[in-house]
């Protein structure tokens, strides 16, 4: 990797809104940024649940898509060089493996690498409500470096359509990462 480029490794869960994860990857090659895509089984029964995408169209956006149980591969090794990492969507599951330690998949021990090698970590959780237990996690994950930016999108930028608020999230998750986009409109002073 030259020093001026950026490789983003891009976690799929089984959360509800996997549509955050499609647009994010859509974006990134778009912008021609790399991009190492780790998913988990249910993330793929979450593309015929929620959309009218296949695994095949959705892998396609990549640059590499790694199998989640091979701890061969480079995501398994804190000497991967990369920029960061995003879980999106991130369910409460993983949250609770990261935030323990517990990376018995690829995505998991990919994030925990990223935490210990003192990576950007963006985890956006897709859960509504939240009970103690999963904000103890978020906590202790925010407290070893982790940023948390839930799927709440905002209104400011007078969305549209559902992609507009779609954007606005993946938009959220570009700037944690210093990656320059247009996909919303920022917060301006009013004006009288």
């Amino acid at each position: 990797m030259k020093r001026n480029e950026k490789r983003i490794i891009v976690g799929l869960t089984g959360a509800s809104g996997i549509i955050y994860g499609i647009r994010l990857l859509e974006v990134l090659r778009d912008l021609g940024i790399e991009t190492d895509l780790v998913m988990t089984d249910m993330a793929a029964k979450m593309f015929e649940i929620e959309t009218s995408r296949t695994e095949t169209e959705v892998t396609a956006l990549a640059t590499r898509v790694h199998d989640s149980y091979d701890f061969t591969s480079p995501l398994a090794s804190g000497g991967f060089r990369n920029s960061g990492m995003v879980v999106i969507p991130c369910s409460m599951k993983t949250i609770a493996g990261i935030s323990c330690g517990f990376a018995d998949n690829l995505l998991l021990r990919a994030a925990d690498c990223t935490l210990k090698e003192r990576r950007p970590l963006v985890l956006v959780p897709r859960e509504t409500p939240l009970n103690v237990i999963h904000l103890k996690n978020m906590v202790t994950l925010a407290e070893a470096g982790a940023v948390i930016l839930p799927a709440s999108p905002g209104f400011y930028h007078g969305p549209k359509a559902i992609g507009d608020l779609v954007d606005h999230i993946a938009g959220k998750v570009l700037d944690v990462l210093e990656i320059e986009h247009h996909l919303y409109r920022r917060w301006k002073e009013n004006t009288l």
